[in-house]
């Protein structure tokens, strides 16, 4: 395990957020071991498509993405999100680094089938580079993270950042994997949980306690503890800062 190394994933809420983004800078500056960073930035990638006049479709809430929409989703994310994060961290005085799962093919991806649709250019992660990330860690710089991947035929595939980090956290056998979300935790019994035992997840999804959107998340906290990660926070904005949120581990 690499410890005390953290991958935190921040999505489009959160990059929208002035606020967030200082407080964040301050909580990296105060760490005594960088994390690494994966963000999403769906909300710009909408935005854009809809002003472009292309449109948007969804199978089974992913995104469907065409030749076209890859282009923009590509050009947001590994550019106009990913650099908006860089220099905010470079210039709080971090030696922050963008790169996407394109760069030394950190992300290998093969086309995502799912049932119900062709989901076009989104893609799945089957490997992870550590190689690169780790000596990047060791030259003392932030990795910053697209999760943009690269197929073995050279395809480009748009990857879900909750899925880029969740494979980054396990490949790394990072100490812990953060979610960032829109809500303060894991709500079981009417109020939210500090901590979450890996084996109460099932029957909890199974009793109804954890539902929608939730469940994906908690699933894939399970897969990493399981694969090495040390622990899972699922936590908002608001309490990742203040050190709150549900720790999923597994004891």
């Amino acid at each position: 395990m690499m410890a005390g190394r953290t991958v935190i994933k921040i999505g489009g809420n959160e990059i929208d957020n002035p606020t967030f983004l200082e407080q964040l800078v301050l909580l990296v500056k105060g760490m005594s071991v960088p994390p690494l960073i994966v963000h999403g930035g769906g909300k710009e990638i909408t935005d854009l498509l809809e002003k472009l006049g292309i449109k948007t479709e969804k199978i089974q809430g992913l995104r469907v993405t065409d030749a076209a929409g890859l282009r923009v989703t590509e050009m947001i994310l590994s550019g106009l999100v990913n650099k908006r994060l860089v220099k905010m961290l470079v210039m709080a005085g971090l030696e922050a680094i963008g790169i996407s799962g394109v760069d030394a093919r950190l992300f290998q991806a093969e086309k995502l089938c799912i049932e119900g649709g062709d989901l076009g250019c989104v893609g799945t992660i089957i490997g992870v580079n550590t190689q690169m990330v780790e000596q990047l860690l060791i030259d003392g710089f932030l990795p910053v993270i697209s999760p943009i991947s690269i197929g073995k035929d050279g395809q480009v595939y748009n990857v879900n950042a909750d899925s880029a980090a969740q494979a980054l956290a396990e490949a790394l056998k990072v100490e812990m994997l953060v979610f960032i979300t829109d809500v303060p935790g894991v709500k079981i019994g009417g109020r939210f949980l500090d901590v979450l035992k890996t084996q109460e997840i099932e029957k909890n999804i199974q009793s109804g306690e954890i539902s929608g959107g939730m469940i994906p998340k908690v699933r894939a906290a399970l897969q990493a503890v399981q694969k090495g990660v040390g622990s899972v926070v699922i936590t908002n904005a608001q309490n990742f800062i203040a050190g709150r949120g549900t720790k999923i581990q597994n004891k």
